[in-house]
């Protein structure tokens, strides 16, 4: 007698953690792609980015929200809401804290939050960032989220050493999340990686270069829309070319001058790298056009949030 065959599953897997956690490189790792911008900068996903990792026996779809934080303005208050909004929705929640920084109240204010959802959701605690510490390091860090876990009533249905850098464990935290999923049909067509919009995703590798090498304060000041895209008239089949034009906007004249550069070197450099991620993302050469606009206090204003997408 053959034994029977485990049932296919499909659903949603989301994680979460304070700014910086690593959700969006371990994202990236297990979908095999890039479909979340990273930086070393603090909160830098603003959008709820839906990854698709395809197995024979499973689907698993990853939702990378922003950091849960204490918000300063009214879009920090918009994207704790979005994050909330997500755990009601998915199957399972991935916890993510860092291997390297011990435990704050940061990760003890999501934790407690955690601890309210339904006990139905099975919650994983997964200790990212783990190449960056030796084993007596790390030993200490298991322990200390099984005890915060004991301290607020959460059993962690699994706690999983990850390193998305070094590729250390991201299949075997494939397998553990797709365990916990449902059982059903695939959700998405096969090849989908992910079903956030073009428009979205090249904003967001254009502000994903932009906050390299800035000043602390302005990452949360950037943010970019995508005014058009459009194929170049009159060019032949084999020689196609896609014009994108965008804008990067801030909220201070002073700032104006950060992003731009010294003769405008910077901008010329942000272009340069954010059209190569472009053009590997679309398959198709680019060519980008940005300018850097002011639109003064963004980030506390309802009606340019709502023009910027929020």
């Amino acid at each position: 007698m053959n034994a029977p065959s485990s049932p296919y599953r499909s659903g949603f897997a989301c994680f979460v953690g304070r700014p910086n956690a690593g959700k969006s490189t371990l994202t990236n790792a297990l979908v095999g792609t890039k479909v979340a911008i990273t930086s070393d900068r603090p909160q830098t996903t603003r959008h709820t980015v839906r990854g698709i990792v395809h197995r024979p026996d499973a689907q698993l779809v990853l939702v990378d929200t922003p950091g849960l934080h204490k918000p300063r303005t009214l879009l920090g208050e918009r994207l704790n809401d979005l994050v909330r909004s997500t755990w009601a929705e998915v199957d399972v929640i991935g916890f993510c804290v860092p291997a390297d920084q011990k435990l704050g109240p940061g990760d003890k204010f999501i934790a407690k939050e955690l601890a309210g959802i339904k006990k139905s959701t099975p919650k994983v605690a997964l200790v990212t960032k783990t190449d960056l510490v030796d084993s007596k390091r790390l030993a200490e860090q298991l322990i200390a989220i099984q005890q915060l876990g004991a301290e607020l009533g959460i059993e962690w249905a699994e706690i999983i050493p990850v390193s998305a850098v070094g590729d250390s464990q991201v299949t075997l935290v494939a397998d553990l999340l797709t365990k916990l999923l449902p059982e059903g049909m695939p959700l998405y067509p096969d090849g989908d990686l992910t079903d956030e919009p073009e428009l979205i995703m090249v904003a967001e590798l254009i502000r994903e270069a932009a906050l390299e090498g800035v000043r602390d304060e302005l990452p949360h000041s950037l943010a970019v829309v995508v005014e058009e895209m459009i194929p170049r008239e009159d060019r032949p089949a084999d020689r196609p070319l896609l014009d994108i034009h965008a804008n990067v906007y801030i909220e201070r004249q002073s700032q104006k001058a950060i992003v731009i550069g010294a003769k405008g070197a910077r901008l010329k450099h942000v272009g340069t790298t954010a059209r190569k991620q472009i053009e590997a993302l679309l398959g198709t050469p680019v060519y980008l056009d940005l300018h850097v606009k002011v639109a003064k206090d963004w980030q506390r204003d309802p009606k340019q949030l709502r023009k910027l997408g929020f």
